[in-house]
């Protein structure tokens, strides 16, 4: 069954890892305006967020993944593929270890917020095995970046995520987020947005290393604040 499943043709087309989905350019385009349109108006609809990051992300993720292969800890986690869900992590140890280090604080990140790493969806229209990796690894690091930013999960704190995201990664779903995430905000948040969290996302953003070149997994032990100064990110304002 697997086997006629990988065989899938689709007009020339056919599946190139589980899950894929085969979609012409027009497709895509039809599924980038319909899933943009649902992300602004919902942007808590992660499934259709994910969907406008795959089907417009076409520039920018060739250029991501040449950014983790010139990199030594980048080219690992390529060729590796390590994966960040409850079936790789050991939350009793990360819980146990101190406060202040990466794994005490992601886990607290996570409890904090009711979220869980395995919510993030698989790709389905990247129309290339390693690039869909590295839009799951992607978002696999979403909740990390959180940790780092010292950000929650609310709408203040993801458009901050984003904008940092957004100059990061130049993936436009990030830039769009970024954008227009605001609109919903009041006006003493849309203040505080403009005058300190956006500009330090922007510095922090612009010059921080990428941050898809750490193999988070290996670094649970050290300290949010070096990772941070390793990085090049500046201290949340």
């Amino acid at each position: 069954e697997e086997e006629e499943e990988m065989e899938v043709e689709m007009e020339g087309w056919h599946q190139l890892y589980p899950g894929h989905i085969p979609t012409s350019p027009l497709q895509k385009a039809l599924l980038a305006a319909g899933s943009a349109v649902m992300a602004l108006y919902d942007p808590y609809r992660h499934d259709m967020v994910a969907v406008l990051g795959e089907t417009t992300g076409c520039l920018a993720l060739p250029n991501l993944r040449d950014k983790m292969k010139n990199h030594p800890e980048g080219y690992r986690i390529l060729r590796e593929r390590p994966r960040i869900c409850l079936s790789t992590l050991d939350m009793t140890r990360l819980q146990g270890l101190p406060d202040g280090s990466l794994g005490r604080e992601y886990v607290r990140f996570l409890e904090d917020n009711k979220v869980s790493p395995d919510t993030r969806m698989p790709p389905k229209f990247v129309d290339d095995e390693e690039l869909a990796y590295v839009i799951q690894r992607y978002r696999e690091v979403h909740d990390l970046m959180h940790t780092l930013l010292g950000m929650p999960t609310n709408m203040l704190g993801e458009v901050v995520v984003k904008w940092f995201e957004a100059i990061q990664t130049g993936l436009p779903m990030c830039v769009l987020g970024a954008a227009f995430g605001p609109v919903r905000l009041s006006t003493r948040k849309l203040q505080v947005l403009a005058t300190e969290l956006v500009p330090w996302a922007i510095r922090s953003g612009l010059n921080a290393s990428c941050v898809l070149n750490v193999y988070y997994e290996q670094r649970w032990e050290q300290s949010v604040e070096s990772l941070r100064e390793e990085l090049g990110i500046f201290p949340p304002p």
